[in-house]
């Protein structure tokens, strides 16, 4: 793993319930470090400290794109010859920060790259799973469905993301793509239980916890 880069608003929806023009426009990127992955297996419920100074926890589901081959400037028809494989995360962000730092035009850092903001399943190869216009994301919480779209709902597709974002960045072995997320985001507390499911791709379960002492 080496670097995670997100994409900002990247479904209609979502953009409108943000209070944001739906409209085509450059996409834009933020990033979470590589230590804030939290690994969530079939095996067990991964825990996540709800983290500290914010009272307003939101999850967001994403695909994420793992990427295999070093490029730049790649064009949009060679795009998928840089993608490994698929993941499934959760894009988790403290939205009162955020909403602060939209308001003081300041960066997101604190708001979305804390510590455990960005728990994922393991990566699949792209040869070994189907992932298309018709796979459904969906986010539960507590068994009920809180986020639910296709990912032709996206905006801009894999190969457009990793083109654009290839112009800003010289894409490496072990980069994250985290692809946006669907409307319905909304507020986590402790105890919750997340699980996110998208297609043939390894299901995201994790519980929020109490936040840690350490």
């Amino acid at each position: 793993l080496y670097r995670i880069y997100c994409v900002g608003r990247n479904y209609r929806e979502h953009a409108i319930e943000m209070g944001h023009n739906p409209d085509r426009e450059l996409p834009f990127f933020f990033q979470k470090p590589a230590d804030a992955t939290v690994l969530c297996t079939p095996a067990s419920i991964s825990n996540v400290p709800y983290p500290m100074a914010t009272s307003s926890l939101h999850y967001e589901a994403e695909l994420i794109v793992a990427i295999s081959k070093d490029g730049r400037k790649i064009s949009v028809d060679k795009a998928m010859e840089h993608v490994y494989g698929y993941s499934l995360g959760c894009d988790l962000t403290k939205r009162d920060l955020q909403a602060e730092a939209k308001k003081m035009g300041r960066p997101w850092d604190a708001a979305k790259g804390f510590d455990s903001s960005c728990p994922l399943t393991p990566i699949i190869p792209k040869e070994e799973v189907k992932i298309g216009d018709i796979t459904q994301i969906q986010l539960a919480v507590n068994g009920s469905i809180r986020q639910s779209s296709p990912l032709a709902k996206m905006i801009y597709s894999i190969p457009e993301i990793i083109s654009h974002l290839s112009e800003l960045f010289y894409l490496q072995k072990g980069d994250l793509i985290m692809t946006g997320t669907p409307a319905g985001v909304g507020e986590l507390n402790v105890g919750d239980e997340v699980s996110i499911t998208c297609g043939e791709l390894l299901p995201c379960k994790f519980v929020v916890g109490p936040p840690s002492s350490e």
